[in-house]
């Protein structure tokens, strides 16, 4: 018989669980986010919205919500174990125009980061209350 990795004789192609195979390619910290990524329908696999037990294959097509934002992807290689930032991007190839949507989206934070205003303090226990009041809490 194969080891954990490689199919049995006459078995199907081989396969990772979602949850697994995003936390190893590092898309999320913990396998339970990454669980719950698939829960919210934030990954979605060749077009269908994918559980965390659904298997991926080489080849696939994913599409990865993130607080980074939106990644389209295809698998290259699976993996069950969580290695180096080096080695997780090899498990996968970003789409260019998902790359540049990425850039441009981050450039555009960062910019509109220079005109938030940034309070010199934390509210004080009074500007808490008018807060409160404002928001119609009591």
């Amino acid at each position: 018989m194969g080891s954990r990795h490689e199919p049995a004789p006459g078995a199907s192609a081989p396969a990772v669980r979602m949850d697994k195979w995003l936390w190893a390619a590092r898309f999320f910290k913990t396998r339970g986010l990454a669980a719950r990524a698939c829960e919210l329908g934030r990954v979605v696999s060749n077009g269908v919205v994918a559980k965390a037990a659904r298997d991926v294959h080489p080849g696939d097509r994913l599409r990865v919500t993130t607080e980074a934002g939106d990644f389209e992807i295809e698998v290259l290689a699976l993996s069950e174990v969580r290695g180096g930032a080096a080695v997780a991007q090899t498990l996968y190839r970003e789409f260019e125009e998902s790359a540049r949507r990425r850039q441009q989206l981050a450039a555009e934070r960062r910019l509109t980061r220079q005109f938030e205003a940034v309070p010199d303090a934390r509210p004080s226990k009074r500007d808490r209350r008018q807060l409160s009041r404002l928001r119609g809490r009591s």
